[in-house]
This record gives C-alpha cells, structure tokens and sequence, in this order.
C-alpha cells in the first residue's frame, strides 16, 4: 500500500474513531455528580439475580460473554509466542549452537527470600482465586499472581528448578482445558444467573490467566537466557557471557 492510501486509510479509521468517542462522551453525566446509571442498574441486577457481590455479577454475569472475549484474546497472546519463540529456538539448535542454563550467581539472602516467599504467595494466589465469588479480586488477579510467583525462583537464581517446576508442555494443555471450560460453563448458564456457578467462573480463569503468564514468562526467559557457544571455540555468539545471566555449570 502506497504512502498516501495509508493515510487515508488512517484517516478514516482517525474520524471514525473520534466520532464514536465524542458520541459515547456527551451523555456522560457530570464527574462527581449523584447520577450512576450504569453503577445503579449493575448493583440492582446483582441483588436481583442473587449474585454474592456486584464486581463479580458484572465479571460473570452480565458481562460473561466480553469476559469470554477476553479471555480467547489472553489465550491467543500465549499461544502466538510459544509458537514463534519455539520456531526461533528450533532454528537455533539447527544451527548446532548448544544451550545450557546452570544457576545464577546471586547473594544467598536474595536465594533466601525467593525461597521463602514462593509458598507464601501461591497460597495468597489461591486464596485470591477462592474468594473471589465473596470479595472484589477472583480469577483475573489471583491467575497474575500464580502466573508470576512461580518465577520468584528466577529471581532466587535457580532457573534449573523453575525449569523443573513448570513444565511447558504441561501448562500449554492446562491453559487449552481451562479456557475451554470456562467457554462451557459461560454457555451453560446463559440467559440464567452466575450464582452457584462463580467459583467455578473463577477457577477456570484463574487457572487460564496463571497458565498464560507462565508461557509467557518461561518462553521470554528462555529466549533471554540463551547461551550460544561456538562448537570449536567454547565462547558465545557475541564473544562474551551477558551480566547478570545464568552462569554456566562446569
């Protein structure tokens, strides 16, 4: 597409985009004011369908379908990187380039926390993710935290046991499962109230959202953390190891 066609295509899309903002920005009642038509009409609707609290009765009850939305888009997200950070490392190793990844050199009081603070916040993820039919929080925040206490063993150095603790292949057929679910579930109580169903809601994106991070993560980790070492010369690619990269095991 040639330079002036691409902007009027931008154009086009700039003018309409505006239209609809200033459209949907005008009856906007005054910042501050008493009058929340959507506030009032999503809290009644919650009472009425007997959803145990209105964040959650927007989440999975009057929003179910936007949230399935969100939901394929996450899964789409991880889905495209491990596919095209699988083809890049492929190539690599047809290159006969060898990657190895042996624990970091970091401070044993960093080791230490990293340790420590891992159960502490998988249990806070799960707490998160258990009760958030009861309290504003549930899948979405719960599923973050999961997703990136596990990496609390990269900060601790020890990427060989964060290898070990979650397997790719693993967690690529869990977030599949649970997106799928969730999608069931969503359909199954269509046109009816999400009470009974939130926790159920809720673990299936909990599951799905923690998954994803952990593809995400692990995949850029791994990108990041490679070691390419000449098959002669024993140095890397670039002639030198990054700083603060995983330190070769002997």
């Amino acid at each position: 597409m040639r330079s002036p066609a691409r902007t009027l295509v931008f154009a086009a899309g700039a003018a309409g985009t505006a239209a609809l903002f200033t459209a949907g920005t005008l009856g906007l009642p005054a910042f501050g004011g008493a009058l929340h038509p959507y506030a009032d009409r999503a809290v009644h609707q919650s009472v009425l369908r007997g959803t145990p609290n209105a964040v959650s009765s927007v989440n999975f009850d009057q929003r179910a379908f936007d949230t399935v939305g969100e939901e394929l888009i996450l899964l789409s997200a991880a889905v495209a990187t491990v596919a095209l950070l699988r083809v890049v490392r492929r190539e690599a190793e047809d290159d006969g380039a060898a990657h190895r990844h042996g624990p970091a050199e970091v401070s044993d009081a960093l080791r230490i926390v990293g340790y420590l603070l891992l159960p502490l916040t998988l249990l806070a993820g799960v707490y998160i993710v258990a009760h958030g039919q009861q309290s504003p929080g549930g899948g979405f925040q719960g599923g973050v935290v999961l997703g990136t206490a596990i990496h609390l063993l990269y900060l601790a150095g020890d990427y060989p046991a964060l290898r070990r603790l979650r397997p790719i292949p693993v967690f690529e057929s869990a977030e599949a499962t649970a997106a799928a679910a969730f999608v069931l579930v969503v359909l199954a109580a269509a046109g009816t109230a999400a009470t009974g169903r939130v926790p159920a809601l809720n673990a299936a994106v909990g599951t799905e959202v923690g998954c994803a991070l952990v593809l995400l993560l692990g995949k850029f980790f791994e990108q990041a953390l490679l070691v390419r070492e000449r098959p002669a010369g024993g140095h890397s690619a670039g002639g030198h190891r990054r700083a603060g990269g995983p330190r070769e095991p002997s």
